[in-house]
């Protein structure tokens, strides 16, 4: 009985299917793929698979690009630090209009604060903006 689930695919057809052959791709205009020849393979090894990599980091050795992920990485822990205090500094603002106004004398811990995270923020901010400079890792 041909075709039955017993005797496999043979019989129904799908070896024909899965001859060893010789494809050309062809786009939808006709033209065929180019040949692969050997200054073609020699072209292609020059270039690089990351064509979006700046140019002073395509020849870096593996230590370099360790040490280039760990400068990355401590910039945007760096960025973190500094998006919290904007969360801390934007609550501390809730106070500082009334310790300005109520307190009396210099004692203004809520602005001395304020003016604290406002600093952390900019310090931090720009030295993680500085270490995360070049292309983004893609995780």
């Amino acid at each position: 009985m041909a075709g039955s689930s017993r005797d496999g695919p043979r019989s129904s057809g799908w070896t024909t299917l899965a001859q060893p052959g010789r494809y050309v791709i062809e786009s939808k205009i006709g033209a065929a793929a180019p040949e692969v020849t050997r200054s073609f393979r020699k072209e292609r090894s020059r270039s690089m698979a990351n064509s979006l990599l700046p140019p002073e980091e395509r020849n870096l050795t593996p230590d370099q690009v360790e040490a280039l992920d760990k400068r990355r990485d401590l910039g945007h822990t760096l960025l973190v630090i500094a998006g919290q205090f904007a969360v801390i500094a934007a609550i501390l603002l809730l106070w500082v209009g009334q310790d300005l106004t109520y307190s009396p004398g210099w004692a203004h811990p809520m602005a001395y604060y304020f003016a604290i995270a406002l600093a952390i923020i900019v310090v931090f901010g720009i030295a993680g903006i500085v270490l995360r400079k070049g292309t983004p890792r893609l995780d």
